[in-house]
């Protein structure tokens, strides 16, 4: 199974992906987790304004196979999630890195002011690792 592990991102051992830019986050799940999902027919978003923990589960994702929490890769507040998934989930398994992102998160600032991220998120080729050891 050929999968996308883009290198800029960081990632989840629950197969979340987070993009940081500056002191916000986008989230999604990667490309690994839709393939094993399946087709992707519904998402349950955490609401704007609601604050996420890492490591903790904030939503859902349902597929015609099973339905699997979400997790957020970082700390920090809800500022925006991605509602074209309401309309047309099925972009969480077209495009995970683009279109099917799942929500926006305000990062908490760490003691040098910039944003501050667990220090257990991996890296593409951890990433990797890890699917190929689960695969």
């Amino acid at each position: 199974m050929t999968m996308n592990v883009p290198a800029e991102l960081r990632y989840t051992q629950e197969h979340e992906w987070v993009s940081v830019e500056g002191m916000s986050a986008r989230v999604g799940i990667t490309d690994y987790a839709a393939q094993q999902l399946g087709d992707v027919v519904y998402v349950s978003l955490p609401a704007p304004g609601a604050e996420v923990t890492a490591g903790e589960p904030c939503g859902e994702v349902e597929s015609v196979k099973s339905v699997s929490d979400l997790y957020s890769p970082v700390d920090g507040e809800v500022t925006e999630v991605n509602t074209e998934l309401e309309d047309d989930p099925s972009l969480v398994n077209a495009e995970p890195y683009a279109a099917g992102w799942m929500f926006r998160v305000r990062l908490a600032a760490g003691s040098d002011g910039e944003a501050a991220l667990p220090p257990d998120l991996l890296s593409a080729a951890q990433y990797e690792e890890l699917t190929k050891s689960a695969g």
